[in-house]
């Protein structure tokens, strides 16, 4: 246990503007997969954007004058291990989509600060407190509010993306655990480089299955095959490339300078980040639930910042 909990810096203010600062830019990507995605799939955004996202990453590693040695952190079991659960979480939520409406899929996706405060209490020995768990529950609560999940949440396909989000969880809790001394950068480059080999792997398999099934045909965007690159979509991709790096390093950040237990709280923040680009950009006023949720999610993090866990918010 002593591995587990012997070093780990407890810089709440830091993590917390981490995390915030990733959903934000989480929240302007998804904009610009709204506003100017073309017919490329899935896997091919996936591969095309890791070709981008790679050799910038080296390129930091370089500018850092370590590039060898960030190659060799990012190629390594734990770092490797989290980027694969990342990318995990990634397919089981697209998975879903087809079989499922996009509120159920990001409510089931949500449950994953559930499963890292259990996790930190009972895996790595950093329980929330009563607060915490309190905090949890009510934000949850919160995302139920604003996304109002229909029926088809109780569909077996819902399975999936609660995977994903046990997954997700898994991967910030190694990331607390086993990532402290590897960089940022090399942690953005494994999880930029499994999501590559992903992409080209799906691609060439359906590359050489050719699935010609109406079911297939119905959702291009994950069984379809690779598309012509205009010099728009380039500039797209490497928009997503700079993203891809910049949350990639933000999100390890927050989760290996924080409580996992309070940093997943304030991953509910892309809701109202999601919320305020619908009403500015797409003109989608909020309906009460969803304010009611917003409440309830700011609600949540007023009670994880609530003075007196001193145990917990102490700087390094």
């Amino acid at each position: 246990m002593t591995e587990l909990t012997g070093a780990r810096p407890q810089n709440l203010l830091r993590g917390v503007a981490m995390i915030l600062a990733a959903a934000f830019l989480i929240s302007v990507q998804d904009v610009v997969f709204k506003l100017f995605s073309s017919q490329l799939t899935l896997w091919q955004i996936f591969a095309l954007r890791g070709l981008l996202a790679v050799p910038l990453l080296l390129t930091i590693g370089r500018f850092r004058r370590r590039q060898g040695s960030v190659l060799r952190l990012a190629l390594s079991k734990w770092a490797m291990l989290r980027a694969l659960l990342i990318t995990t979480t990634f397919l089981a939520f697209y998975a879903a989509l087809p079989f499922l409406s996009l509120s159920t899929v990001g409510a089931a996706n949500y449950i994953a600060p559930v499963f890292v405060t259990l996790l930190s209490a009972y895996a790595i020995a950093e329980p929330p407190g009563v607060r915490g768990w309190v905090g949890v529950i009510i934000g949850f609560a919160g995302v139920i509010v604003l996304l109002q999940p229909g029926t088809d949440a109780f569909s077996i396909w819902a399975i999936l993306p609660i995977c994903g989000a046990a997954f997700y969880a898994l991967a910030h809790i190694t990331t607390r655990t086993r990532c402290q001394g590897i960089p940022l950068s090399a942690l953005a480059l494994s999880q930029n480089l499994v999501m590559l080999a992903a992409g080209l792997a799906v691609s060439a398999g359906l590359l050489w299955l050719q699935p010609q099934d109406g079911f297939f045909d119905s959702y291009p965007y994950i069984f379809g095959l690779w598309a012509p690159v205009s010099a728009a979509d380039w500039m797209v991709l490497i928009l997503l490339a700079a993203f891809a790096v910049a949350i990639g390093m933000m999100l390890a950040g927050a989760y290996r300078t924080a409580p996992p237990s309070v940093i997943s709280t304030f991953e509910y923040s892309y809701l109202a980040f999601a919320a305020a680009w619908d009403i500015h950009l797409f003109g989608t006023a909020l309906s009460f639930p969803q304010i009611a949720g917003m409440m309830l999610i700011a609600a949540a993090g007023l009670l994880v910042l609530k003075p007196g866990r001193s145990k917990e918010t102490a700087a390094p």
